[in-house]
C-alpha cells in the first residue's frame, strides 16, 4: 500500500514548511490547476503536497489522478489516500503546516461535469 500511496512521488520536495490540498481532483480541470497555483503563489517558500482522495465512483482511477497532478510544476508531492480514515492518518504523519480541504468544492465541480455531458449526450 505504500508504494501506491508514493506513485506520484516529486523529487523536488523543498525542505521547510508544508501546505496540503486534499482534494479528488476527478477529473482534473483548469480550475484545479488555478487553485493550485493560487496556494502555491502565497506559500512559495513552502512545499505543495496534493493528499488525492476519491469519490465514491471516481470517473479517473487514483493513479491516473496523481500522475496528471504530479506534471503540475507548482505541486512538490502527491499522496494518494485509500479512504477518509486513511485520509486523517495521512494527515497527521504528514505533519502540514497548514491544510487546504477541497473535497466539497470538487464534488459540486464534478457533479456539474457530470451534468454538463449527460445533457450534451442528451441533445
Amino acid at each position: 500500500m505504500e508504494q501506491a500511496r508514493e506513485v506520484a512521488a516529486r523529487p523536488r520536495v523543498r525542505p521547510g514548511r508544508r501546505v496540503a490540498v486534499t482534494g479528488f481532483f476527478d477529473v482534473l480541470l483548469a480550475e484545479h490547476a488555478r487553485e493550485l497555483a493560487r496556494v502555491s503563489q502565497v506559500t512559495e517558500k513552502e512545499s505543495l503536497w496534493v493528499v488525492l482522495v476519491s469519490p465514491l465512483t471516481p470517473v479517473l482511477p487514483a493513479r491516473a489522478r496523481a500522475e496528471l497532478l504530479a506534471a503540475l510544476g507548482m505541486v512538490d508531492y502527491v499522496v494518494i489516500a485509500e479512504g477518509c480514515e486513511d485520509l486523517e492518518n495521512l494527515l497527521r504523519s504528514l505533519r502540514p503546516d497548514h491544510i487546504v480541504r477541497a473535497e466539497a468544492d470538487h464534488e459540486r465541480r464534478r457533479r456539474q461535469l457530470i451534468e454538463h455531458a449527460q445533457r450534451r449526450q442528451s441533445s
